[in-house]
């Protein structure tokens, strides 16, 4: 029951992305493209990007803020505790002592501003807007990434799928022989040795099956974490290996232009927030212009503070011009260091467009070693295939040893599990290439 309930969730979620995925008993069978689409709209690190280009669009929207006017109310209360007292001399020789103020002072009113000329600021807008777009490339990055570990771990999972269907057949073909044998000793047809033989030829393939049981559960563990499902979900791929052989050679010649790498798109966009963070430094040797009013309301009374209220309004208006002179010479240094900065961003720049096409080099060499390897395997599991067949038969009519039986199937077992390695090879190759050139096709997977 429980986990009906659980699979009845799973297909909630799924539904919510717009797929169709089957069911199969207790299990959720998921394609690759499945795969991709629910991991980027359900994955974590994906709606943290998200909500990080959102996060800087109000950083924006705050800095723009600071040219707008400010307003600010205010109210003040003094109880003079002694009164000020100054000195006059009077025209006889004499001084005299007079107090100044009342017990109670009241002051309230606005106070408005508002920057007119502020260079600094306008190009610190320009940083905000870079900032979105640099937030925005790492979202697209995190989903290329995201597809590129989808891809990687689908295709390992169906490696570790087929390689174990093959163990398995090859299992059961050797116990198969042991039961033979088991028999034919009995009835004093075979020797004990080949009986021994036939059982240890079951048991050394066990712990392979084991071996590749447990890798199967720690894939799927993997899938489902990338995709953001409950880890208690019985998934399983849709697919197989064979199913993406088809298309390998359909591919035409591949655009190797890294103008959509995610590393150089960032690189040019630090580069240039890098560029307006200098006109930042230059403009703070620019003078700023900013206007002010205010109007006021005061109030002083001698006695009870809440009696005797005498206030009188007063307005102004006024410009304040502030002209950067000299401040210790840490606007030059900062220039200084912003001008470094830039130059560095050249050589960085350089260095990763080089590392970047060796990589799509060693890549472009992985696909295409690989699909002469699939082209050289299928051979050889044909040969294989054909030789354990030519070997069953002698074995039936006792021209072959069972030996020689046991190296033809094991031949043919190591032929097949080549074969369906170098398609995994390829795969991963193509989708590594993929992820180099930043080509995923990530608004196809998506249902915004």
């Amino acid at each position: 029951m429980y986990n009906k309930l659980l699979l009845l969730f799973a297909l909630m979620s799924v539904a919510v992305t717009g797929l169709r995925a089957q069911t199969v008993g207790n299990d959720l069978l998921l394609s690759l493209d499945e795969c991709i689409r629910i991991a980027l709209n359900e994955n974590p690190t994906i709606k943290v990007a998200e909500m990080e280009i959102e996060r800087v669009d109000y950083s924006k929207k705050e800095t723009r803020g600071q040219l707008l006017p400010e307003v600010n109310f205010s109210g003040q209360y003094t109880r003079n505790l002694a009164l000020q007292t100054i000195y006059m001399d009077a025209g006889d020789g004499e001084t005299r002592a007079i107090k100044m103020g009342r017990d109670n002072t009241y002051m309230t009113g606005f106070s408005a501003s508002i920057p007119l000329v502020v260079p600094q600021l306008w190009r610190t807008l320009k940083l905000s807007d870079n900032q979105i777009l640099q937030n925005m490339e790492k979202a697209r990055a995190s989903k290329i990434d995201l597809v590129n570990q989808v891809k990687n771990a689908y295709y390992s999972l169906l490696l570790a799928n087929d390689s174990k269907r093959v163990i398995e057949e090859n299992h059961e073909t050797a116990k198969l022989n042991a039961d033979i044998f088991a028999k034919k000793y009995e009835l004093g047809a075979a020797s004990e040795y080949d009986m021994l033989r036939a059982n240890v030829a079951v048991t050394n393939l066990e712990p392979s099956i084991l071996e590749a049981e447990n890798s199967i559960n720690q894939l799927k563990l993997q899938l489902k974490l990338l995709m953001g499902m409950d880890a208690r979900l019985n998934i399983e791929p849709s697919q197989t290996l064979d199913d993406f052989k088809g298309s390998m050679y359909e591919h035409a010649l591949v655009d190797t232009s890294l103008v959509n790498n995610t590393a150089m798109k960032s690189l040019d966009l630090q580069t240039d927030y890098l560029k307006k963070a200098l006109d930042v430094q230059k403009a703070s040797w620019f003078p700023t212009l900013a206007g002010n009013a205010s109007l006021m309301w005061n109030s002083m009374s001698n006695g009870n503070p809440f009696k005797n209220f005498m206030w009188s309004k007063s307005a102004s208006v006024g410009l304040s011009l502030s002209i950067p002179l000299f401040q210790g010479g840490r606007r030059y240094y900062k220039q200084k260091q912003a001008e470094i900065a830039v130059r560095e961003m050249k050589w960085q720049r350089e260095n990763l467009e080089r590392s970047l096409h060796v990589q799509v080099q060693n890549e472009l060499d992985n696909i295409s070693k690989s699909l002469k390897q699939i082209e050289s395997n299928e051979g050889g599991v044909r040969q294989a295939t054909k030789a354990n067949e030519i070997m069953q038969q002698s074995f039936k009519i006792g021209s072959g040893t069972f030996i020689q039986l046991r190296d033809t199937e094991d031949a043919l077992m190591s032929a097949r599990l080549a074969y369906y390695q170098a398609i995994y090879n390829f795969l991963i190759a193509e989708s590594n290439l993929e992820h180099v050139l930043g080509n995923a096709p990530i608004n196809q997977y998506t249902s915004k």
